[in-house]
């Protein structure tokens, strides 16, 4: 059975849930992962499931800087079929800063023969960097001129 659009945002959600989803594994083996609003230090692209696999396993550090309490999703059809828009939300408690966090993510799904082929990852850079423990990265690099 080929996996849909709307199916493989459940699995992006449920990878986002920790229950068990390889992310690189819904991609592709050409996939594209990007990152428009990167932080510093973090790829804007990531080509291939294999570069997928090898970044997202060297970051599943980054977990332990907060407690997960759920992850919610709203997933939007859009005028492509291959195309959905995915809202997706987590909240718990950050380790960092001991606070409860909400976090939100907006991500544009191109799925073909029930593989992830383009997936853009829209994250709010600041919240990124404040659940991460990274606003001094974030805030070097908002003074560091560019090249």
């Amino acid at each position: 059975m080929t996996r849909s659009s709307r199916d493989m945002a459940e699995q992006v959600r449920r990878m986002v849930a920790g229950e068990g989803v390889p992310f690189a594994d819904l991609f592709a083996e050409d996939g594209v992962l990007e990152y428009p609003f990167a932080l510093p230090g973090q790829p804007r692209a990531l080509h291939g499931r294999e570069a997928i696999r090898a970044y997202h396993g060297g970051a599943s550090g980054s977990r332990r800087l907060f407690e997960m309490d759920g992850v919610d999703a709203v997933v939007r059809d859009t005028d492509d079929p291959e195309v959905v828009v995915a809202q997706i939300e987590h909240y718990g408690r950050s380790a960092v800063t001991g606070e409860p966090y909400r976090f939100h993510a907006l991500g544009i799904i191109r799925v073909r023969d029930g593989e992830i082929v383009s997936y853009q990852d829209y994250m709010d850079p600041i919240a990124t960097a404040r659940l991460l423990g990274r606003t001094a990265d974030l805030a070097a690099a908002l003074i560091t001129p560019l090249p």
